[in-house]
């Protein structure tokens, strides 16, 4: 089933404000974020990152509109490539569940990577 989201800011790499998120077939916690012509691939991260936690700021907190942590569905954006897959833990995409706002944020005073290799499963 897919979902629309709104974006206040669009997502790194895409533009406008109006996306499409969509499971991918026969992949638990596989995602497409399709706006117009462009595409990312993201995964849920409860599914495939269960101990990445990573701090929202108040701030972006407010931005979300999140009351609580389980408003919030926590992806990030996967690059996959021949030599295996990466996953951006820096600025993940962070979805109201109740109000199906999005945006990806940059986590701050984190130290994530941009570049995280993806275990296979």
């Amino acid at each position: 089933m897919s979902i629309d989201l709104t974006f206040p800011v669009p997502p790194f790499g895409l533009t406008g404000s109006d996306f499409v998120l969509t499971p991918v077939a026969d992949s638990e916690g596989l995602f497409t974020l399709v706006g117009g012509t462009s595409r990312l691939f993201l995964l849920d991260a409860a599914v495939h990152l269960p101990s990445y936690a990573p701090v929202l700021s108040s701030a972006q907190v407010e931005v979300l509109g999140l009351g609580s942590a389980q408003d919030a569905m926590l992806l990030v954006v996967a690059n996959p490539a021949a030599e295996g897959t990466t996953v951006n833990l820096l600025a993940p995409v962070v979805v109201n569940a109740r109000t199906s706002v999005g945006a990806q944020l940059i986590l701050e005073d984190q130290d994530f990577p941009l570049r995280a290799e993806l275990a296979r499963r």
